[in-house]
């Protein structure tokens, strides 16, 4: 197979560890463009006293101290993020580590603003999003340079390789793992660091997290999902159906499937949920044994 963008032996790494960081990716302009963009969402932010169908705001959020967590989908309401979405800086890496064609899970902009930004607990994606084979990644676009201080994505390299561990506490999916309880020491744990305008590309079984930002330089990851287009989604995944026609607009590129590829690799199913308005956020408060701290 020949590679658009990658080596060889970046793709063996990626095989090997389950992520990779792509320095310089991003051109500037664009950078500029989507910081533009967000400059445009914690304005609108100022007033608000809930989140609504783009924004999640921060537990820690007034009206006059507006504080945004996640700006929701943006491809579909923000035409750089949508545009970014389909180039080649975004798609040519994930063509050489999952073919050619790619379908898309989802999108979010996971806002980690200086001195507040909100943990996420360890889990893997496909906790969330089971599919009937694990050509499953996260590109994330790094839109602020990214270092230990302000709560880099960290992973565990190589557990893409280990089975889905449990995410659920006391049978309700909580959409996190109890790290100690499932076998894993946070100090064997790798940041994603680097400077902006790179991406990360994790794979979706690995296990990740990230901690606070305790900072005074934001962190923002803007997050495409993606899986190759034979890997159709097991009943039980949070993924969307509505009939394969609507499955088929979600191709971001290459031709459309009907035979989905099956392997033997094990999942689970994140059921029962504990409220229909589900955020990673709002279901990871039930998990027992945090390990990273809350805003205050």
């Amino acid at each position: 197979m020949t590679l658009e963008t990658l080596t060889r032996d970046q793709k063996a790494f990626y095989e090997e560890n389950g992520y990779l960081v792509l320095e310089n990716r991003i051109p500037e302009v664009t950078l500029q463009d989507i910081r533009d963009e967000i400059a445009k969402y914690q304005e609108q932010a100022r007033g608000m006293t809930a989140p609504n169908a783009e924004i999640d705001l921060e537990d820690s959020h007034t009206r006059d101290d507006p504080r945004i967590r996640r700006i929701k989908l943006p491809h579909t309401h923000i035409k750089v993020m949508r545009d970014l979405m389909y180039s080649d800086h975004v798609l040519a890496p994930a063509r050489d580590l999952i073919g050619p064609a790619l379908r898309l899970h989802t999108t979010k902009l996971n806002m980690k603003m200086g001195g507040y930004g909100a943990a996420v607990e360890w889990h893997q994606d496909f906790a969330f999003y089971p599919h009937t084979n694990d050509d499953v990644l996260a590109i994330a676009v790094i839109i602020d340079d990214m270092a230990s201080e302000n709560g880099p994505l960290m992973v565990f390299p190589g557990s893409h390789k280990h089975p889905i561990n449990n995410h659920h506490v006391d049978g309700v999916f909580a959409g996190a793992m109890d790290l100690e309880a499932c076998g894993y020491d946070i100090k064997d744990a790798v940041e994603l660091t680097g400077p902006a305008g790179s991406i990360s590309i994790h794979h979706g079984r690995i296990v990740h997290g990230s901690a606070l930002n305790v900072s005074d330089r934001d962190r923002r990851l803007l997050f495409y999902e993606m899986m190759a287009a034979d890997a159709f989604p097991i009943m039980g995944s949070m993924t969307k159906w509505n009939g394969i026609e609507d499955y088929n607009t979600r191709l971001l590129c290459g031709d459309p499937v009907l035979e989905p590829r099956v392997a033997s690799i094990g999942a689970r199913i994140p059921a029962p949920l504990p409220t229909e308005e589900f955020t990673i956020y709002e279901v990871q408060k039930q998990l027992k044994n945090r390990s990273f701290g809350v805003v205050e």
